[in-house]
């Protein structure tokens, strides 16, 4: 069953049972909502799983390229972008989408206005509304980025990640910029979206790394349980979002079958609810264990 919301009007329903767009219809407040056929969505969701290892190969290319830009003198665009791209991977807030500022007054970083952040010497504090009318209160100590957030506070107009063009006028970044700039210093097709979910399988690595392999099949699916949750109150999504969308599968099968190592002293809860730092090592680990899951599963049995 579709299960479209008895909101919704102007609906429409594909007439073929196994069309990958089963619906469409707008909500309650006029915007356009979608319904996709799960195997669709299944495949689409396992696509971006496999990106993840040409993501992982590239981040320490976007880490230095990032570490160069930031170095520059003024207020350039490459500074700015370099600025968000830290930030999404530090703090794993959403990129931001204008429409969604605009209509739902929900915010990422590319849309984050003057008022969400304060700037105390190297603190930066963001405090906004995000997707889904969560609330977000995010804070993080950098030099470097603090600087180009107080800057941009300062430039006139709302948005704080504003650079300055060549004629010396301000300008705002979008999404699409970022984006741009992930691929051109990457020369990959990623994404910011990537980070995120590079992000959510790596703390979910994180959290069944610090629970000892368990025997019993039941304890073991409570553990997985935990560390989704965990990972999903890192990331601002649900539980379901976040297994679904953000948490490689090969990492939880992984551990079910006792592939992942021993307990580590740290809690589960310690090792997730800072940021993600660059475990160079670890992030290894990861990448060698989804190669291995990747090729076991296209391997004849």
């Amino acid at each position: 069953a579709l299960a479209i919301p008895p909101a919704w009007t102007d609906v429409w329903i594909c007439p073929f049972q196994n069309g990958h767009l089963q619906a469409t219809g707008r909500d309650a407040r006029g915007r356009k909502q979608y319904r996709y056929h799960e195997r669709w969505r299944t495949g689409r969701d396992g696509a971006k799983f496999e990106r993840l290892i040409e993501f992982a190969g590239v981040l320490p290319v976007i880490r230095e390229r990032c570490d160069t830009d930031l170095v520059r003198t003024g207020l350039p665009r490459e500074k700015v972008l370099a600025a968000v791209v830290r930030l999404l991977e530090t703090t794993l807030i959403r990129v931001g989408n204008d429409e969604y500022a605009r209509l739902n007054k929900s915010f990422g970083l590319t849309t984050l206005r003057t008022r969400h952040a304060t700037v105390t010497g190297t603190q930066i504090r963001f405090k906004f509304r995000g997707k889904s009318g969560r609330q977000h209160e995010v804070g993080l100590t950098d030099r470097r980025l603090a600087a180009v957030v107080r800057r941009g506070q300062e430039l006139p107009g709302q948005e704080i990640f504003t650079y300055v063009d060549e004629a010396g006028e301000p300008r705002d970044v979008a999404s699409d910029d970022v984006n741009d700039y992930l691929r051109e210093i990457s020369g990959a097709d990623v994404t910011a979206k990537d980070f995120r979910t590079w992000a959510g399988t790596l703390l979910a690595y994180r959290a069944l790394r610090a629970l000892a392999p368990d025997p019993d099949d039941k304890a073991a699916r409570r553990n997985v349980v935990d560390a989704v949750r965990f990972t999903s109150e890192r990331l601002g999504n649900t539980p379901a979002v976040a297994r679904r969308s953000y948490v490689h599968p090969a990492i939880l099968e992984a551990y079910l079958e006792g592939s992942i190592g021993s307990a580590l002293l740290q809690a589960a809860e310690e090792q997730v609810q800072p940021p993600p730092t660059q475990d160079t090592d670890e992030e290894a680990s990861v990448v060698a264990l989804l190669r291995d899951r990747i090729q076991s599963q296209a391997s004849p049995a």
